[in-house]
C-alpha cells in the first residue's frame, strides 16, 4: 500500500472559471480520494447513471454521497462542494481518515460499495459494465493436454512492470501472454488426480467502455514495500486490436477497440511517504488540466508525458481510457 500526502492546504473548495473545473481541499490527508473523484468527475457517464437513481440511503451509503459530489463537482452553483460528506462517508465504511491509501484498493472499494449499497440493482450493474473486462481463463496440464476454462471479469487491468524502461502496449501483451506454472505454482488436475505443472493464459471476451489500467508501481520484498520509478509510457490513443492480436477469444464480437486517453492518476514521493494528483481532460474542449488538490491550472500532453517515470518521482499510476472518441454534443454509449 501506498501514498497519502505531504501537506495539507487551508483554503476553501472552489471552483476554477476559467477551466470548469472544482478543485477539492486536502481534508485530514484525502489526497487520494480527491484525484480520484477528479477522475470520476471526468468519467461523466457514471455521473449520468447515478442522476438517473432515485436515491435512497443515510450518510453511510457510498453511491449516494458519491452522487452528490459529482453533480456539485460539474454544477455551477458557489456552494462547498460536499467532497467532506463523502470522506466521513468513506471513513464509516473502514476507508479511514487521517490514514495514507492505495489509489487503485480505494477505486475498486467505490466501485464494490456502489454495487453493495445502491438499492437499484439495474443502475448499479450499469455503473460496473462501464469498466467490466470480461475474460476467459484456461488452464492446460502439461501432463495430459486437458484444458480447463472458466469465465471472469475485471475492473481494472494490473500491470506488472519491469524494472528497465516498459511501454505500455508491452505490459499489456505480458499480461495476457500464457505462463507456465511450475514447482511450487502447480495446479491440481482433475484428469491426473494430482498437481502438475500447466500453462495458464486469458483471452478477452469484451472491453469495456471505460479502460482502466493499473500500473503495478509498488513491490514487496521481505516485508518492505518500494516504488518502482521506472519509465513507463502510454500513448493518448490506444488500439486493442493492435496490441493483442492474439488474445482475443473466438467470441469476441465488438468492431471498436480504439482507446483515448482522458485521465491520469499521479503519484509522487516513496511508497511510504507520498501524495497524489491528477491530469484530466476538459469533457468540452479535451484540453488537459492538472488538479492538485484544491489548485487546478491547465496542462499539456508534454507535461502528461513527464509522468512516464525514470527522472521523476511524479509518475503516473493509473490510466484512464475511453472507448472511441465521442465529445460533449455526442450521445455517450453506456453499455459495456
Amino acid at each position: 500500500m501506498a501514498a497519502g500526502i505531504w501537506r495539507v492546504f487551508t483554503t476553501l473548495s472552489s471552483r476554477d472559471h476559467n477551466y470548469g473545473m472544482r478543485g477539492l481541499t486536502n481534508y485530514h490527508l484525502s489526497c487520494c480520494v480527491n484525484t480520484l473523484l477528479q477522475t470520476l468527475s471526468a468519467t461523466w457517464e457514471v455521473g449520468d447513471l447515478l442522476e438517473r437513481w432515485d436515491a435512497a440511503g443515510d450518510s453511510r451509503n457510498v453511491p449516494l454521497q458519491l452522487k452528490r459530489v459529482l453533480a456539485a463537482m460539474r454544477g455551477d452553483h458557489p456552494q462547498r462542494v460536499p467532497h467532506r460528506d463523502f470522506l466521513h462517508c468513506l471513513d464509516r465504511n473502514c476507508i479511514r481518515l487521517n490514514v495514507q491509501h492505495d489509489a487503485d484498493e480505494v477505486f475498486l472499494s467505490i466501485l464494490n460499495f456502489v454495487q453493495q449499497q445502491m438499492d437499484d440493482k439495474a443502475l448499479a450493474l450499469e455503473i460496473q459494465n462501464l469498466y467490466k473486462i470480461s475474460v476467459e481463463m484456461h488452464l492446460k496440464c502439461l501432463h495430459c493436454s486437458s484444458v480447463q476454462t472458466r469465465t471472469s471479469f475485471l475492473l481494472s487491468l494490473p500491470l506488472h512492470i519491469k524494472e528497465d524502461h516498459n511501454s505500455l502496449e508491452a505490459c499489456i501483451s505480458s499480461f495476457l501472454a500464457e505462463q507456465e506454472l511450475r514447482d511450487i505454482n502447480r495446479c491440481f488436475c482433475a484428469q491426473c488426480g494430482v498437481k502438475t505443472p500447466s500453462k495458464q493464459g486469458l483471452k478477452l471476451l469484451s472491453l469495456p467502455r471505460i479502460l482502466c489500467v493499473h500500473l503495478k508501481r509498488f513491490r514487496n520484498s521481505h516485508g518492505y514495500t518500494r516504488k518502482l520509478d521506472c519509465r513507463v509510457t502510454f500513448p493518448e490513443t490506444l488500439d486493442f486490436s493492435e496490441v493483442v492480436k492474439e488474445a482475443f477469444s473466438s467470441d469476441f464480437a465488438q468492431n471498436e477497440c480504439k482507446y483515448t486517453l482522458y485521465a491520469v492518476v499521479v503519484h509522487s514521493g516513496s511508497a511510504m511517504f507520498g501524495h497524489y494528483t491528477a491530469y484530466v481532460r476538459h469533457r468540452v474542449n479535451q484540453s488537459w488540466h492538472y488538479a492538485d488538490d484544491s489548485h487546478i491550472q491547465q496542462a499539456s500532453w508534454k507535461e502528461v508525458q513527464k509522468t512516464y517515470g525514470e527522472r521523476s518521482s511524479s509518475t503516473a499510476y493509473m490510466l484512464m481510457y475511453r472507448r472511441g472518441s465521442k465529445e460533449e454534443g455526442q450521445q455517450p454509449e453506456l453499455s459495456g
